[in-house]
């Protein structure tokens, strides 16, 4: 049998920038902390040491400057990966992520790309309150031009990322802190200099025939936790790991619904015009809506801004028992 070991979210990231860096030597890091601090979270652990200045590059704390940097050196032909300590920083360059990265190639007919990946932890952390925990991948998935992926699994996130540096468009890579540090289990396949995951594609985590439950990010781990407890109640969950928010594989999602007659979204993000809300739309206007034996429920966080109490934080975050909770109302048992 293939070698499987486990490999924890952060190791799998700082793997697929080392990999990429050796691959093609006009890839560099830059961002806050990341040369000579290995990283804010440690993702380029060891990279400073070994490609030096040039690739792995400190920047001053000013996200609009150094992401208008990354973004003329991708119009110029270097592929910069672009870290944001947190999304919710991302505000402070978002003219240059969406009007100067995401517009171009279609504003110069095709003939400027800009292979450009803006990456950091997107999300809620623990304890970080409202401006560290917004969930972006409805604002990013809005905007054409970008490519959005947000991984759960240390082979997603290593696959994603690779496919993300060698794609020729801006791609926003969403992660979470809080799987940073968690080990998941890679096959010596996904360990390989080879592996990518192709964007735009969507893997079914767990087989099911009674409900579709689709998340992205650290909500499909809560998913796979609820179709275990489900399980045991003779409720058998299919779990759809989204990866990539733009371009959406809608058709995955909609050939298992066809199967399941039920539909549940789960996301960290707030409810209104989210990644959810895009889901149930798109599956209104296609051909699974005439198979849906009940309406599609969403599980999102809560519509506040973050609180910092733990105990409200708790509340705020979609947990397995609301999961729990909307597939029975969806299934009406």
């Amino acid at each position: 049998a293939a070698a499987v070991s486990q490999v924890t979210v952060r190791d799998a990231l700082n793997q697929a920038l080392d990999e990429e860096l050796e691959r093609d030597e006009r890839v560099f890091l830059l961002g806050e902390e990341v040369a000579q601090y290995d990283g804010a979270y440690k993702i380029s652990r060891g990279l400073w040491k070994k490609y030096g200045d040039k690739r792995v590059i400190d920047t001053p704390i000013s996200e609009m400057g150094f992401a208008g940097i990354a973004v003329g050196a991708a119009m110029a032909g270097l592929r910069p990966v672009c870290e944001f300590m947190t999304f919710n920083f991302s505000m402070q360059a978002i003219d240059q992520v969406i009007n100067s990265a995401a517009k171009t190639c279609y504003m110069s007919a095709g003939s400027i790309g800009v292979p450009i990946v803006f990456r950091g932890p997107n999300g809620a952390s623990a304890g970080v309150a409202a401006q560290h925990s917004q969930c972006f991948a409805a604002w990013y998935g809005h905007c054409p031009g970008l490519k959005v992926v947000s991984p759960w699994s240390a082979e997603d996130a290593k696959g994603l990322l690779k496919a993300s540096i060698r794609d020729d468009n801006p791609v926003v890579m969403l992660e979470n802190e809080l799987l940073y540090g968690v080990p998941f289990e890679m096959s010596e396949q996904a360990q390989s200099k080879e592996f990518v995951i192709p964007i735009g594609k969507a893997k079914i985590e767990r087989q099911g025939t009674h409900v579709t439950l689709v998340s992205h990010s650290r909500p499909v781990g809560h998913c796979l936790e609820a179709a275990t407890v489900l399980a045991k109640e003779g409720v058998e969950c299919e779990v759809i790991n989204l990866r990539t928010i733009r371009p959406m594989d809608i058709e995955t999602v909609e050939a298992s619904v066809v199967k399941t007659n039920h539909l549940v979204t789960v996301e960290g993000g707030w409810p209104q015009f989210g990644v959810g809300a895009e889901i149930c739309a798109r599956i209104m206007e296609g051909p699974a809506f005439n198979y849906l034996d009940a309406p599609a429920v969403r599980v999102t966080g809560a519509d506040v801004p973050m609180p910092y109490a733990k105990i409200l934080e708790d509340n705020c975050i979609p947990q397995v028992k609301d999961i729990v909770f909307a597939v029975k109302k969806a299934l009406n048992i």
